[in-house]
């Protein structure tokens, strides 16, 4: 039993080990369009979505070992592919105005920041005040922004 139990920690450890060589891809292209918004919204975004929405990602050490590096370059990419700020000017007006409402939703409903990005990012962490201002922004369809 005891034997077995070494057995299979050794695998494991190897197996974590392997995983260090598969490359992930964690890079920030350049900012191409970024969205122009009031000093006090962009500071919400910077704060809590720029790290998956942005061409601004921070990649924190741990963003270097797998398995957790293969979740994070997953959620970024799906972030940015949904809704990015760096791109933002790339899109027209009326795409512009569908992600707003969507982003609108998506705080209301308390989807965004996801639950399991805040115990390791606790400066994204919204209170109620910063959802229902950014809601609002959003909902507003953001008629501070240029291209």
């Amino acid at each position: 039993m005891r034997r077995s139990l070494k057995k299979y920690l050794l695998l494991l450890i190897v197996l974590i080990g392997v995983s260090q060589m598969i490359p992930i891809q964690r890079s920030n292209p350049p900012v191409t369009a970024e969205i122009i918004v009031p000093a006090d919204v962009m500071t919400l975004l910077r704060r809590a979505c720029y790290d998956c929405h942005s061409n601004e990602t921070t990649w924190p050490w741990y963003s270097r070992i797998a398995p957790i590096s293969w979740l994070m370059a997953y959620d970024v990419s799906e972030g940015r592919h949904h809704l990015n700020f760096s791109r933002w000017g790339d899109l027209p007006p009326d795409r512009q105005a569908k992600k707003l409402q969507k982003t609108a939703e998506a705080i209301a409903e308390g989807e965004m920041p996801p639950f399991y990005y805040l115990p390791a990012h606790p400066q994204a962490r919204l209170s109620d005040r910063e959802k229902v201002f950014l809601r609002n922004w959003a909902r507003q369809g953001n008629q501070s922004s240029h291209d």
